[in-house]
């Protein structure tokens, strides 16, 4: 069956400098197998499956894969998924564009020539364990004296997330695939004072056959420490983070807090529009 599929390049307004995702438009009739398997085929970090939702309050329903699992929540998803259903025609019911996913509604505005994501609330957040913290430390050859601060930053992907002493060496991390694997880790760093971005931001996470990948630009992570940094007087209301670079693009993250809401904004552009077979 020939269905309407677009793939949209998220967190930058330079088409292939920040992460895509593939996005299926008509997801009914395919069942979990089916999504899985197309995922893999894509050899992209996500690929989507907009629904009808069965939530009244919700405008469409989205079903998110990265390689070999289901996500409850993703970001970059969300925005280059709500980019594509407006750019096919879709419709808000209200004030916002309101996603139904595994981790309920999700909000989404459009912000100028951007669109952002309301951040959800955190499945769990507070110390990592020990064990775990050790772990992450030899998985990417780090001291304890390394790491300003870690903790969780579960909202959907189980992120680990460790703030380090600089973006040098934030940026000289090769990670242990091995010592790594099952684990989502999130490693941010401070830039100086008065530089473009006020974060740089890297994500690893579980890839195919076992392998640990490197996400381009990661809008789950991004709201998870905007939640933990702000949170913590880290990082100030309202910041721009910079992630990609060590892939050689510049994804670009906006980040505001308004109110009791964080704001994960960022520019989309569409790559790809046609019909996919499944």
């Amino acid at each position: 069956m020939k269905r309407p599929f677009q793939q949209i390049d998220v967190f930058t307004d330079r088409p292939y400098f920040g992460n895509p995702v593939a996005v299926v438009l008509d997801g009914q009739g395919l069942d979990t197998a089916q999504m899985h398997r197309f995922t893999d085929w894509t050899n992209l970090s996500e690929a989507t499956f907009v629904l009808p939702p069965t939530n009244p309050q919700a405008d469409y329903q989205l079903r998110i894969f990265c390689p070999g699992r289901e996500l409850a929540f993703a970001g970059h998803p969300t925005l280059g998924s709500c980019h594509a259903w407006l750019a096919a025609g879709g419709q808000p019911k209200g004030e916002f564009i309101v996603q139904e996913c595994g981790v309920g509604l999700v909000r989404v505005r459009r912000d100028g020539l951007r669109l952002a994501f309301a951040a959800p609330p955190l499945r769990r957040n507070g110390a990592l364990d020990d064990d775990e913290f050790d772990r992450i430390l030899h998985g990417l050859n780090l001291q304890a004296a390394d790491v300003l601060a870690s903790a969780w930053c579960d909202n959907g992907p189980g992120w680990r997330g460790l703030l380090l002493r600089s973006v040098d060496q934030l940026m000289a991390i090769r990670p242990d695939a091995a010592l790594l694997k099952g684990l989502d880790v999130g490693l941010a760093a401070l830039h100086p004072p008065g530089s473009e971005c006020q974060i740089e931001v890297r994500a690893f996470f579980p890839g195919n056959g076992g392998s640990l990948a490197e996400d381009p630009v990661t809008g789950s992570l991004n709201a998870a420490l905007a939640q933990w940094l702000i949170g913590s007087g880290v990082l100030p209301p309202r910041y721009v983070a910079a992630q990609g670079t060590a892939l050689g693009r510049s994804g670009r993250v906006f980040v505001q807090q308004q109110g009791p809401d964080i704001w994960i904004g960022g520019h989309s552009v569409s790559c790809i529009s046609g019909e996919v077979d499944l």
